[in-house]
C-alpha cells in the first residue's frame, strides 16, 4: 500500500498522442503503454517516436516495436518483441518480452541522423528525407570498427597493425517512406531535433 504522504508519481497518464500512436502501431498496445507508464513515472512528455517493424527470421515472422519518449530530464526507451515457443524449457505458448530503459539526458553522447536522398539534384529545400536512420548513443553499447592500417607507400608490405574507430551505438531506428509511410518519416524528423535540443540543454545539469 502506498504511504499517503508519498506523492503518486504515476498518476499522470501518457499523453493521448503517444497512446494513439501505440494503438495505431497495433503491437500489444496495452502492454507497451503499461511498461512505459512505469518508466515515465508521471513526468510530462515533451516528444515521442513510435516505430513498429516486422522481420523475417528463417521460417518465423517476428514483430518488434520501439518507443522513444522524451521528457524534460530523460530519454525513455521501450522495446517489445514477440517470441515463438521454441525453447523446450520456456513457456509452451507464444509470448512477448518488453523492456524499458530510462537514460538521463546528460548521459546522451550523440544523436546521429543519416538521410538518404535519391536524385539529390532534384531536391527542394524543405522537402525532407524519405529514408532516414536515427542513431542514439549513451555509452551502454559501443561498436569498434577495425581495418588494417596502411602507410603512404603503395609498395610497402610491412605490417602496420590495425586502425579503427569506436562509436556509441545504443539504438538505431531506420524509418523509410516506402516501408513505414510518409507520416512515420515526418514523426522521426520532428523527434530528432527535439532530442538534439534537449541533450544540448542538459549538458550543464
Amino acid at each position: 500500500m502506498r504511504d499517503a504522504r508519498t506523492p503518486d508519481v504515476t498518476s499522470r497518464e501518457l499523453p493521448p498522442g503517444l497512446r494513439s500512436d501505440l494503438v495505431r502501431a497495433g503491437y500489444f498496445p496495452d502492454l507497451v503503454i503499461d511498461v512505459l507508464d512505469v518508466s515515465v513515472a508521471g513526468e510530462p512528455v515533451v516528444a515521442h517516436l513510435v516505430h513498429a517493424e516486422t522481420t523475417f527470421d528463417s521460417d518465423a515472422v517476428r514483430r518488434h516495436i520501439t518507443a522513444l519518449v522524451l521528457t524534460a530530464t530523460r530519454l525513455v526507451v521501450a522495446h517489445a518483441d514477440d517470441h515463438a515457443p521454441e525453447d523446450p524449457d520456456g513457456p509452451p505458448q507464444p509470448y512477448a518480452t518488453a523492456a524499458t530503459e530510462a537514460v538521463p539526458l546528460r548521459s546522451v553522447r550523440s544523436v546521429v541522423v543519416n538521410h538518404v536522398v535519391p536524385q539529390p539534384q532534384e531536391y527542394v529545400r524543405g522537402a525532407g528525407s524519405r529514408d532516414l536512420t536515427l542513431t542514439i548513443g549513451w555509452g551502454a553499447v559501443s561498436r569498434l570498427d577495425l581495418e588494417p592500417a596502411a602507410c603512404g607507400d603503395p609498395d610497402c608490405e610491412a605490417d602496420h597493425g590495425y586502425t579503427g574507430t569506436a562509436s556509441a551505438d545504443d539504438i538505431a531506428l531506420r524509418v523509410a517512406s516506402d516501408a513505414d509511410g510518409d507520416t512515420a518519416v515526418r514523426d522521426a524528423l520532428a523527434f530528432a531535433p527535439a532530442l538534439s535540443a534537449a541533450t544540448a540543454g542538459a549538458g550543464g545539469r
